[in-house]
């Protein structure tokens, strides 16, 4: 029987004490002494939100299937144990073993939201790893991050060996083996990072130096080596109906985020939005085969108990083969299973489909203009015209739904007032829609919820040069919206809610920052930040506390324009998808001028040299 790195007497002083000890349904059990990697893969969140992450459960499984690895798991411990850890002087530990992560070879952790940063400084803290990479000496693990954040590393350059660019099913094997290969012949922490830095994907940040300007923007950034390489070019699967994908998903003992099923349909998107970092770092758009995704329903659903199963894409519209798929799982709701399927677009095809699969008597349907006026529309490339969302809302309240979940963003280049106030007037008119059904035929009163986030620019997007707004100006936003909302007929079917304006700040600089925000990063960690992504625990005024001491300006990162001619900070990495495109799809938001989705027409955006998936050669 297992010891537990926790004491039952602690275990009795903390809340939810299930997300610490680990033996779940299907967790993968080996003789750490008869295995020659040992591979630590962490989520920077609640043991909730981690086990909730489809891509921590990919790589958990592909790993454990070598012999030769043995891949654990580590979350970030909620404040309550953290404090007792600190006190105690308790090594951060994995769920599998409780092993002490310092003793690990490897510590992954994949980065998926900026406004975890600060958690992944307390991994290392509480692991007792030294948080600054040149401080780790030859008896440390790895540290290697990967994820959507990881497409600009700079901000977190400081803390990381290396960093994984791409989609880990490729190299992370080839990048194992080098390792194994390197303790074999004695080769020392050093070596084994400059061999790695010339696999494909792998960027190892000590490698690389930067210079900047008088004005603050970059003025070069360059290898120390020549052997090293300039460019780090994004690793892509493009058989992903051959490659790894867990039969056997972990169970947890408490109710986690998604307590379901998770079955990825497809990679990518065709559909082009300008401001979605997904929809270009993803591209190409790749399809799972409808016969691998029948085996892993069924298996993953005999396995795991689950009662629900949720088809995972950017639109799962787009899939295909979706009515065979659903054809399919219909045989698994007939006996008991639910089906959800998020990101669908509305129109008559997607609504017949959740009408097949959903109990529209419980449901609300959701879906995202992000902008309330065509011109907005336009500019980001949504591809929705007003009379498309008009009918298909039709459509729906027709169908038996009178809850409508509507997303926009507030504060997207160009955005003027009257783009701000046709928000609440489109809501409107979606409930106007609903009352023109005859009275008998309707369910009582409809309810539209509207919900505001604040755009943040992010990498790798037409929007990457845009400036953001401040505080002040996001929450000035927001309130034309609400008093919009007040002015229309149908006021008592709407309902608005909006985005915490001060985290959006800090997003947008993480998002696009460089190495000067690593001291920021850990100047307010030690200040007690953590877990800033959760409301209850976010202190804006430590963040600007850290700021302020270090020097470092918000404004500079988030309130000017960029020039297209300017060195970004993630400039090193090839995305896939080119420079020239991104500044061709800037020039054309600013004419308002729509691009046509991938299907419809190539806009050579520079994925068709990956040679598949919907791409068309120009």
């Amino acid at each position: 029987m297992r010891k537990l790195a926790l004491s039952d007497e602690i275990l009795l002083q903390i809340d939810k004490p299930a997300r610490y000890i680990g033996n779940e349904v299907n967790a993968v059990m080996k003789d750490p002494n008869r295995v020659d990697i040992r591979f630590c893969m962490c989520f920077p969140d609640v043991y909730e939100i981690g086990m909730s992450h489809l891509g921590l459960q990919i790589l958990y499984d592909m790993f454990n299937k070598r012999e030769d690895v043995y891949c654990e798991r580590v979350y970030s411990p909620w404040h309550d144990l953290h404090k007792i850890m600190k006190e105690r002087q308790i090594p951060l530990f994995t769920l599998e073993t409780q092993t002490p992560v310092r003793n690990m070879d490897f510590l992954g952790i994949t980065i998926q939201y900026e406004m975890c940063y600060t958690n992944i400084l307390q991994i290392l803290d509480l692991s007792q790893i030294p948080m600054l990479a040149a401080d780790r000496t030859e008896g440390h693990p790895i540290v290697i991050g990967g994820g959507p954040c990881a497409y600009n590393p700079e901000p977190l350059a400081d803390f990381f060996d290396l960093f994984y660019i791409g989609e880990g099913e490729t190299r992370y094997d080839d990048l194992l083996d080098l390792y194994k290969s390197n303790r074999q012949k004695g080769g020392l922490r050093q070596d084994f990072l400059r061999q790695a830095c010339k696999l494909p994907g792998i960027y190892v940040p000590s490698l690389y130096e930067v210079a900047y300007q008088e004005d603050g923007t970059i003025a070069s950034f360059l290898p120390k080596y020549e052997d090293v390489p300039a460019t780090v070019k994004k690793e892509v699967e493009m058989d992903v109906s051959k490659t790894s994908y867990p039969h056997k998903a972990l169970v947890p003992f408490l109710k986690v985020t998604q307590d379901r099923v998770v079955l990825e349909i497809q990679r990518g998107c065709i559909r082009g939005c300008r401001f979605c970092q997904a929809g270009m770092i993803y591209r190409p758009t790749r399809e799972r085969s409808v016969e691998m995704l029948k085996e892993c329903a069924s298996d993953m659903l005999r396995h795991s108990g689950h009662e629900e199963i949720s088809l995972s894409s950017l639109s799962s519209s787009d899939y295909s083969q979706l009515p065979e798929l659903i054809d399919y799982l219909m045989d698994f709701k007939e006996k008991g299973v639910n089906i959800s399927l998020p990101s669908l677009r509305i129109d008559a095809f997607s609504l017949d489909v959740m009408g097949k699969v959903q109990d529209v008597r419980k449901s609300s349907l959701t879906f995202a203009p992000e902008a309330g006026s065509q011109r907005l529309r336009d500019v980001i490339n949504k591809g929705l015209t007003e009379d498309v969302i008009l009918e298909g809302a039709g459509m729906a309240f027709e169908g038996g739904w009178q809850k409508v979940k509507l997303y926009f963003m507030l504060g997207l280049p160009t955005e003027t007032e009257e783009d701000q106030r046709e928000i609440p007037r489109l809501a409107e008119k979606i409930a106007r829609r609903y009352y023109e059904i005859p009275k008998d035929k309707r369910k009582g009163k409809c309810q539209i919820t509207i919900s505001t986030s604040f755009f943040v620019p992010k990498p790798f997007t037409p929007f990457q040069w845009a400036p953001m707004y401040d505080k002040s100006s996001y929450l000035a936003r927001a309130r034309v919206v609400n008093e919009e909302m007040k002015a229309q007929l149908n006021r008592k079917s709407l309902k608005y809610n909006w985005h915490e304006a001060d985290v959006t700040v800090l997003e947008g600089v993480f998002a696009r920052g460089d190495r000067r925000i690593g001291p920021v990063l850990q100047k307010a960690y030690e200040k007690g930040c953590l877990f800033d992504s959760w409301s209850e625990t976010f202190c804006n005024g430590l963040w600007m506390e850290a700021f302020q001491e270090c020097g470092v300006s918000i404004g500079f990162y988030n309130l000017r324009t960029r020039d297209t001619d300017e060195i970004l900070p993630w400039d090193f990495i090839d995305c896939g998808v080119s420079k020239d495109f991104l500044k061709r799809e800037w020039e054309r938001a600013q004419r308002g001028e729509v691009t046509p989705n991938c299907r419809q027409q190539c806009s050579g955006c520079g994925a068709a040299q990956f040679k598949g998936g919907v791409c068309v050669e120009p």
